[in-house]
């Protein structure tokens, strides 16, 4: 059975990587995200499970005011990338790359858990491809 968390060191958490991502990564848009990655080579300090993979997800405040709105479609999020993100860690492990992903909320309405799960692997999809 594979391991369906999403610990700590899967996160993006570092400024300076965030930074880094939103200067030089690559982005696109699936109806109701706008996402960013950033894909480079692998280092040393890597664990060798193959989660070379870093997230962040991210709903504005300028969309959604209330913050159990906010709370509610980063759940949402994050159980959708939770659940769908194994091709993308196959791919990464083969390819021998580390890959930082921005999931970012775009638009005011608060959709149900189905069309964030569909869009999400959408994301997951095209970022495969362009690996």
């Amino acid at each position: 059975m594979s391991d369906y968390t999403l610990p700590r060191s899967e996160r993006l958490r570092s400024l300076t990587a965030i930074r880094r991502l939103f200067g030089e990564g690559r982005s696109g848009f699936v109806y109701p995200y706008r996402y960013v990655w950033l894909a480079g080579k692998q280092s040393d300090e890597v664990p060798s499970d193959g989660r070379g993979i870093e997230v962040m997800f991210s709903v504005p405040k300028k969309f959604h005011k209330r913050a159990n709105k906010r709370n509610l479609l980063k759940r949402r999020t994050r159980e959708a990338y939770r659940l769908s993100r194994e091709s993308l860690v196959e791919r990464a492990k083969e390819q021998g790359v580390e890959l930082q992903l921005a999931l970012i909320y775009s638009t005011k309405e608060c959709h149900n858990y189905k069309t964030v799960e569909n869009a999400v692997q959408r994301i997951l999809a095209q970022v495969c491809e362009h690996l």
